[in-house]
């Protein structure tokens, strides 16, 4: 590879004194794969007084294309690893004319498919949980020595101890209600301190003069992209965790995140290019948020500059992309993580904030060492044409596939919560569905009636049990992948950030009772979780919920009725969203169901029978059928 641009004359600069022998503080990746589909692998190395350093190889490893820094704190090199290098450490050396430094660095096995690297899709049901809020397996970690104070399960906005550990310890709750991945929010190593660049109020505004520090437990704000948080674990555990998963048939997502970093990492006060980061902690733009113009051919790239280089909430730096060398670090340590762990897929935090080029090569090169890994992106909006816009498969006006497989399926969720909670008109979900034609496969959107970033669904103003079943009848029987945010099968509430991420009831030793069993969830509780899990074993047993072509039969402001059929089944699903009971006459004539034809009701209900090519039923208040 050539060099930058902005390296041209760093890496012997006449004018530099050097004073002091080298340090080495830190070597990013620290080990790569033998036979990996990226080979050379780009290393970048942290220290002090590394002006003018060259490195030296090892056995099987050969190093080159060395650039330093300005500043002397950050080399970078290209290490390529022979096909038949033997794995083990390797003594990497780093000489400056003052002296040398070890470059710790591993050769690892080559990388095996079995077991991992699995992807996702229709088949699947997806588990989304926040490990800090989730169970407490190892009260150990809690309060580490090199991160005190940041546990307190009375602040919303703290560390509260669930961990990796305890994510294992009740993989077999997770398999038992029936979903088959599990995607857990980012596991990066954070800020070891309260953060006091984003503070909050009582009354939970946003203040940095007023406010008071939180935590970042939710792992959004990293400040070391290759180290698990201690809060949450180590490496070993995660692997820990995954192994435990795919021994119970379940996947797990990890969330990634390439738009952006934490206010403290390192890189914000000492960059490793000139061009790192769009802007600096003291002059940058702040995000807009203007995600409209992305997909608009008539926008100018003036206009979409302030949301794809903005600082999220004028706070969070934003990593550039466009910078060789930060597109090549970003690319390469999504691929430590998937190969570290055996990963099944991964979530792209931020997704449009980022350029569309970098996921393209970005996603090339995670399919091209994993076929079969699937990628998820995060576009927060209501507006298909936008979401549709990021979903890859096919180049777009610009040019560029993005090569992401599904992304959050935002535009149905609005008319979901509408419909299911407050218990408004089912016709916009229909509308939304009519619209589908947008995507290059809307089977892969992952649809869902809560996440992290919007208040519980037991939160919407008229909100009940029922209408949450009806919703999770709905999302699990019609097309795309389905997604559970952690509680919500106990119909936990819960208002905005950070009252919606409240503790699992039972994760703790302390807590009063343990919802992680029947005995002890209260009786609503186990009334939502029977009916999901219910619902999840349907799922599995009939294939056209999961991969059948979705047909509309009836729609009304309170009825909704419709198929999912493949070459050799159907299914028919019909929904009475009304507070009283209603009977459904519904044509299935275009499903060619003889008259005469019974169909059974999986949910409990009385079943209907094909007469003059309809079905006829009363469906009571706010209950479902599904018909096979």
């Amino acid at each position: 590879m050539k060099f930058p641009a902005l390296f041209a004359g760093l890496a012997a600069c006449a004018c530099v004194v050097w004073s002091a022998p080298p340090t080495v503080s830190k070597v990013e990746p620290p080990n790569w794969w033998t036979g990996h589909s990226l080979n050379p692998v780009r290393l970048l190395v942290r220290g002090e007084h590394l002006h003018g350093a060259m490195i030296e190889g090892a056995p099987g490893v050969r190093v080159a294309n060395v650039a330093v820094n300005a500043a002397g704190t950050y080399a970078f090199a290209d290490v390529r690893l022979a096909g038949s290098a033997k794995p083990g450490p390797r003594h990497l050396q780093l000489r400056t004319r003052e002296g040398v430094a070890a470059v710790p660095f591993e050769v690892l096995p080559r990388l095996q498919a079995e077991g991992g690297f699995q992807g996702f899709g229709p088949d699947d049901f997806i588990y989304f949980l926040m490990p800090d809020r989730f169970a407490n397996g190892d009260p150990g970690n809690d309060s580490p020595a090199k991160a005190p104070g940041l546990h307190d399960r009375k602040r919303p906005r703290h560390y509260h101890g669930g961990d990796l550990r305890g994510v294992i310890q009740r993989l077999p709750y997770l398999s038992e209600l029936g979903v088959t991945v599990v995607w857990l929010t980012p596991w990066y190593d954070n800020h070891d301190r309260l953060n006091e660049r984003e503070k909050y109020t009582a009354d939970n505004r946003l203040d940095r003069e007023q406010g008071d520090p939180i935590t970042d437990y939710h792992g959004y704000g990293a400040t070391d992209l290759y180290a698990v948080d201690e809060h949450l674990g180590d490496l070993a555990t995660l692997k820990e965790l995954v192994r435990a998963a795919h021994a119970l048939g379940l996947k797990v997502i990890q969330d990634q995140v390439a738009n952006h970093t934490g206010p403290y990492h390192p890189w914000v006060q000492d960059s490793p290019t000139p061009t790192w980061f769009n802007g600096t902690a003291a002059s940058h733009l702040a995000n807009t948020w203007q995600t409209w113009t992305l997909p608009d051919p008539h926008s100018p790239p003036a206009h979409q500059r302030q949301t794809l280089e903005g600082w999220f909430i004028d706070l969070l730096p934003d990593l550039n992309q466009n910078d060789p060398e930060c597109r090549r670090y970003l690319i390469q340590n999504a691929l430590w993580w998937v190969g570290q762990a055996g990963l099944d897929g991964v979530r792209q935090d931020t997704l449009p904030y980022v350029p569309r080029t970098f996921w393209r090569d970005w996603s090339a090169a995670l399919k091209r060492q994993h076929p079969r890994l699937n990628l998820l992106g995060e576009m927060f909006d209501g507006d298909a044409a936008k979401v549709s816009f990021f979903q890859g498969g096919r180049a777009r006006f610009d040019g560029v596939d993005s090569g992401v497989d599904t992304l959050f399926d935002f535009p149905l969720f609005y008319p979901v919560r509408s419909a299911f909670g407050e218990g408004k008109s089912l016709r916009p979900i229909a509308e939304t569905l009519a619209r589908d034609h947008l995507y290059e496969n809307p089977d892969r959107l992952v649809t869902f009636a809560g996440l992290h970033d919007v208040d519980r669904f037991m939160n919407v103003r008229g909100a009940t049990t029922d209408g949450l079943k009806l919703a999770f009848t709905f999302l699990l029987t019609t097309r795309g992948i389905p997604l559970l945010y952690y509680g919500d099968e106990l119909a936990l509430p819960g208002g905005g950030d950070p009252d919606n991420r409240r503790d699992f009831p039972g994760g703790w030793a302390e807590d009063a009772r343990n919802a992680f069993t029947p005995a002890g969830r209260l009786a609503p509780e186990n009334e939502v979780w029977n009916h999901v899990a219910r619902l999840a074993h349907l799922r599995r047993e009939l294939e056209p919920l999961r991969r059948g072509r979705l047909i509309h039969l009836a729609v009304s402001d309170q009825l909704y009725a419709y198929a999912r059929v493949t070459a050799t089944d159907r299914v028919v699903v019909i929904l009475n969203n009304a507070t009283q009971p209603q009977a459904a006459e519904v044509t299935v004539e275009a499903l060619g169901l003889r008259d005469g034809t019974r169909l059974n009701d999986s949910l409990g209900g009385s079943g209907a029978t094909v007469a003059n090519s309809k079905l006829s039923l009363i469906l009571p208040p706010r209950s479902a059928a599904v018909l096979k």
